[in-house]
């Protein structure tokens, strides 16, 4: 069992949450503190005196500061089970819990946009499943919440928890290869730039419009070999940020603290692009894509100029808006850690390419 998925799915699936604290607990970092923040995360979207988060202390502990604005259920004392019982039956009243229990047996559940199942062009490689489309290896990011953002970063402020990406896509294993870009290059009229020895590294000198007219072709050649209703594409912002990030909001693909031996940037000392996949899977995302940061900067099809919090369906990922500068993503070899953060966002425009820029493929229904 995958443990940090299933405790995502939780966490989004949950009517109630219960923080059980303990000495022990409050002061241990990583998972437990991440936990207690994507709780108060989903506290506050609901609306004001919503019974949500419970905290319960097991020991006589001092909760977190967040939790501090809580009313909090001692265990440890002779009737804090009546209490405990008492709020879960008032959020179990405000939600209706018996009559939706006995009105889902009658409701007609709409499936997935897309399973495993409606896909047989796909092998397992490790825990991930590995699906083959025109000849390339894309990965499955299911639909769900995930955070995006980071309050440190100017251009990424605030960190926010996405709920509208409701359905799920592929992401290419890799970014777009010479090798793969050549096979169909030549079709749209445009040429190259590549050293001999390097077909297997990221193609480069490639503009968005020239990643577009890639695109349009490879739709054309191969829609027929992908689900129904999906389209070849550039990811949009938010797909590029959650395949990369995985659902407990990593600060890099692999997790929070930097390593220059997982990645490409300039503290790598490699000076130059790497072979795809060089740095797999140790450098690889949750999901199990690859290069997700450094090697190069990586086209979106969203559009810059656009506030956070991140919000659909308001134009940022209008692909016929020209003269208007596109959003790049994940930093490259030429360039230091501090924008080969997950959440860091560069602006450039459309027709402008360069040595380290190239380009990731999706698999979306949303193009």
């Amino acid at each position: 069992m995958d443990w940090d998925y299933e405790i995502y799915k939780a966490f989004r699936d949950a009517d109630v949450i219960i923080a059980c604290l303990s000495q022990e607990s409050v002061a241990k970092e990583g998972y437990v503190q991440r936990e207690f923040k994507r709780a108060l995360s989903y506290a506050e979207e609901k609306p004001e005196g919503t019974i949500y988060v419970i905290p319960l202390r097991l020991d006589d502990c001092t909760p977190p500061r967040k939790l501090n604005k809580y009313q909090w259920v001692d265990y440890f004392e002779s009737n804090a089970q009546e209490k405990l019982l008492k709020s879960l039956r008032i959020r179990a009243e405000n939600l209706k819990i018996l009559e939706k229990t006995v009105s889902k047996k009658s409701e007609k559940i709409a499936p997935a946009v897309v399973t495993q199942k409606s896909v047989s062009n796909r092998e397992k490689v490790g825990k991930h499943s590995i699906y083959t489309f025109a000849g390339m290896e894309f990965l499955l990011v299911p639909a769900g919440d995930f955070f995006m953002g980071a309050d440190d970063i100017r251009h990424a402020k605030p960190e926010h928890l996405i709920y509208q990406l409701d359905y799920d896509f592929y992401v290419a294993h890799f970014p777009l290869t010479s090798r793969a870009y050549s096979r169909v290059a030549r079709d749209i009229g445009k040429p190259i730039i590549m050293s001999r020895g390097k077909m297997e590294h990221p193609v480069v000198n490639v503009s968005w419009y020239d990643v577009q007219e890639y695109i349009k072709l490879l739709n054309e050649k191969y829609r027929n070999e992908l689900p129904k209703n999906f389209r070849f594409c550039l990811p949009s912002e938010a797909e590029w940020e959650k395949a990369a990030r995985g659902p407990e909001g990593n600060e890099y693909p692999w997790g929070n603290t930097f390593d220059k031996e997982k990645c490409n940037t300039r503290e790598s000392g490699i000076g130059g692009t790497s072979p795809v996949g060089q740095f797999s899977p140790q450098g690889d995302s949750f999901y199990g894509a690859t290069d997700m940061v450094g090697n190069v900067w990586e086209w979106t099809r969203s559009l810059w100029g656009f506030k956070y919090p991140y919000r659909f369906n308001d134009g940022r990922d209008d692909k016929k808006v020209k003269e208007r500068g596109r959003v790049l993503r994940g930093g490259s070899f030429s360039y230091f850690q501090s924008l080969a953060r997950c959440a860091s966002r560069l602006n450039l425009d459309p027709d402008n390419h360069s040595y380290d820029i190239g380009f990731r493929i999706c698999v979306s229904p949303i193009s």
